[in-house]
């Protein structure tokens, strides 16, 4: 399984481990003031990218509790959507999320569903769909059958976080198609966060899945029925039955001798049909509550595993971007730091990664390039052509890089 790009550690964990890493405690002190200003900064810079995506949002958010100054135009609403949508992905990437293929999706309606319920999606009612996750683990759960007497292992791939972002189609199209929408707007954009969701069950994110029985679920249904309708004809109306096959048989000539109805043949005949009615009715109703049962564990399931929606998905997410930004920028500086010649990106990123593997027993992919793009433009390394054509990059001093910090911050609020 290839390594994942998110840090699983919070951004006080990164603080305190790459604080270890240092020397001694008066620069284990200076180096929490860097952590500080430097999250304070990148906290500053991803607020004008929040927004941007309120304001792209506002629009057509769903739950919005405020009014609009001015009707918008469906070209400007078109464009809001295409901004957000833009920015919403560079979100994602920061917060290191990744795009699920079209692949992914395809297995997840083709494998065994963990929770025994069979979804449909109608595809075509999507003007854009992407799903995105975070997290990645293979895990094992049992799965019982024939009522319990049978059990075996299923072994799955199982996602931490999964993002949604889905735009619909608009009203026309509902209308050609003669439907009517449940639960969504024509041309409305919804986007959705979700925790601990398997790979094979991810069609059940989609907000017009509708649950099919499964074969199985038929043949058990059905055979019970067949079974039960036989022993009610035979026990209940066969005698009737045969008896207006007879008369049937004597009006069509079929029969030369007579046959005669009495009133009792006709109370027999009649509390048959009743009880071969209720028996129909008792089926169907095995088949309803069945569905309502599939219907309960697919709400059920996804109640638990919702973490947020619309506009609170991209509060969520810019905190993660922030935290993901915040821990890449501690931990490159950090070995920086630590380095007396500096170091190239490639053994930057191998000492990074090995430092994980060894001491957290953790496999990560850590994002070099992002964080040294960070300290660059902040200007808290120097970067040098040095070994074989290869950049070099070495970390500022402390109290030069605070210094730097500590300017960059007052400028922020100096008013001309």
């Amino acid at each position: 399984m290839q390594s994942a790009r998110f840090i699983p550690f919070r951004k006080q964990d990164i603080v305190d481990m790459c604080s270890q890493e240092l020397n001694n405690n008066t620069q284990q002190t200076s180096f929490k003031q860097f952590c500080d200003l430097l999250a304070s900064l990148i906290h500053y810079d991803y607020h004008a990218t929040l927004e941007s995506l309120k304001n792209n949002y506002a629009p057509f958010d769903p739950n919005s509790d405020t009014r609009s100054l001015a009707p918008v135009s469906a070209d400007q609403k078109a464009q809001c959507q295409r901004e957000f949508a833009k920015d919403f992905a560079k979100v994602l990437n920061a917060a290191n999320f990744e795009v699920i293929t079209n692949e992914d999706l395809q297995d997840a309606l083709n494998e065994e569903s963990l929770f025994k319920v069979r979804l449909e999606v109608e595809f075509d009612d999507f003007e854009e769909v992407v799903f995105y996750r975070r997290g990645e683990s293979q895990l094992t759960e049992t799965i019982t059958s024939f009522w319990g007497l049978r059990k075996k292992p299923l072994h799955f791939t199982n996602y931490d976080r999964v993002a949604v972002f889905i735009r619909f189609k608009d009203s026309a199209y509902f209308k050609a198609k003669n439907k009517t929408p449940m639960g969504f707007e024509p041309s409305s954009t919804i986007v959705k966060l979700f925790q601990n969701v398997p790979k094979a069950d991810l069609e059940m994110l989609f907000p017009n899945s509708e649950v099919r029985m499964r074969p199985i679920d038929k043949a058990i249904i059905g055979s019970s029925a067949l079974v039960g309708g036989a022993v009610v004809l035979i026990t209940k109306l066969g005698a009737s039955i045969v008896l207006l096959l007879a008369l049937f048989a004597f009006w069509g000539g079929f029969r030369s001798e007579a046959v005669e109805m009495t009133q009792q043949h006709f109370i027999t005949f009649a509390i048959g049909m009743g009880v071969f009615g209720s028996f129909i009715f008792k089926e169907w109703s095995k088949f309803k509550n069945r569905k309502i049962k599939f219907m309960k564990a697919l709400s059920d399931n996804l109640y638990f595993k919702n973490l947020d929606n619309n506009a609170g998905v991209f509060h969520t997410l810019i905190d993660a971007a922030e935290e993901e930004d915040i821990k890449e920028a501690l931990l490159a500086y950090t070995f920086l730091l630590k380095s007396e010649s500096g170091l190239t990106a490639q053994t930057l990123d191998e000492q990074i990664e090995h430092w994980f593997k060894s001491k957290y027993q953790c496999d990560l992919d850590f994002e070099i390039s992002d964080a040294l793009e960070k300290l660059v433009r902040m200007r808290l390394v120097t970067c040098s052509n040095e070994i074989e054509g290869n950049e070099v990059y070495s970390a500022l001093s402390l109290d030069h890089a605070k210094a730097i910090l500590d300017e960059r911050w007052d400028n922020l609020f100096q008013y001309n």
